[in-house]
């Protein structure tokens, strides 16, 4: 009869069961206690489930809608600071590209331009297509008025905008940073933003806020700084990869082209209408509305506060 005992240099049956034997009994020394435990935070319990995420994410629309104007405009004006100057970054690590790297170099650039929705969740700002996914969840949860949330997009719009504008003036404008050797890239991606129809921008902002709300969302399910980083890297990657419309990242690329003489404001009012309404669409009703019919039940005690 075959045997592994028959094959010559083989371990044997018993001599496998007797190493498996010493292998359990040395895992469940009290030495390397203090390591299972640390294994089982780090690695089992280091993420919350969607259901927890859920209701973190009401509880951090909550906290928004307490915020002063005061702090929505200081908070919202580092957001659209932070996501241009991850646009800056794209732009500058593929602007001098190879031509024939292709599509390979659009991956690099989108594989950096996490860095502004990383500097603002960890760092700490306010993004206005964030807040379209956890406001609305919030609202839909009853915990925050409608109002409250139109006061938060309001505002962080406004502060998001002129954090943006900033960086596309003195970094990009007096700088030289999206002009000079930059100054074709710059024209060729806002002139992609400009050039798409209405119902174009909006269907391209719908995804880009679907993914980047769910940036936020696998953001939230980890529980220390690099599972953080790692849940927002992806789908922000994805996105930028893609090619879809962020209303906030037009908010720096549009008038950085402008500054350099190309473009218009309309040309940016009527973009900038289309990806907002695009980008709610997609935070508020493919991730917030979805995710609140899905966890409604633990949504019900839900209360403010991180």
């Amino acid at each position: 009869m075959f045997s592994l005992e028959n094959i010559p240099g083989r371990t044997t049956i018993n001599e496998v069961s007797h190493i498996m034997t010493i292998m359990v009994r040395v895992m469940a020394t009290d030495s390397l206690k203090p390591f299972w435990r640390f294994l089982h935070y780090r690695v089992i319990m280091s993420f919350s489930t969607p259901n927890e995420i859920a209701v973190q994410a009401v509880q951090a629309g909550v906290k928004k809608s307490h915020h002063s104007l005061q702090n929505l405009l200081i908070l919202g004006f580092l957001g659209g600071a932070f996501i241009a100057i991850g646009f800056l970054l794209d732009l500058h690590v593929t602007a001098r590209l190879p031509a024939d790297w292709g599509s390979f170099g659009g991956l690099l650039g989108a594989m950096v331009f996490p860095l502004g929705l990383i500097l603002t969740i960890i760092g700490g700002a306010e993004l206005l297509t964030g807040n379209m996914m956890v406001m609305t969840l919030a609202a839909l949860s009853k915990k925050i008025s409608w109002v409250a949330l139109v006061r938060n997009w309001f505002w962080v719009t406004v502060a998001n905008f002129i954090g943006s504008i900033a960086v596309a003036w003195f970094f990009g404008h007096l700088l030289g940073m999206t002009e000079g050797v930059f100054l074709k890239s710059t024209l060729a991606i806002a002139a992609a933003k400009t050039h798409a129809t209405f119902l174009q921008a909006f269907i391209s902002g719908i995804g880009c806020n679907w993914l980047v709300c769910l940036a936020v969302w696998l953001g939230m399910a980890a529980k220390d700084a690099a599972g953080k980083i790692l849940g927002i890297w992806f789908p922000v990657m994805a996105f930028v990869a893609i090619g879809f419309q962020h209303v906030v990242a037009n908010m720096f690329i549009i008038p950085a082209a402008i500054f350099a003489g190309q473009g218009t404001w309309t040309d940016y009012f009527t973009n900038f209408v289309a990806v907002f309404a695009g980008n709610a669409a997609g935070g508020a009703i493919f991730v917030a509305l979805i995710y609140y019919r899905a966890y409604r039940p633990d949504l019900q005690g839900t209360t403010g506060g991180l």
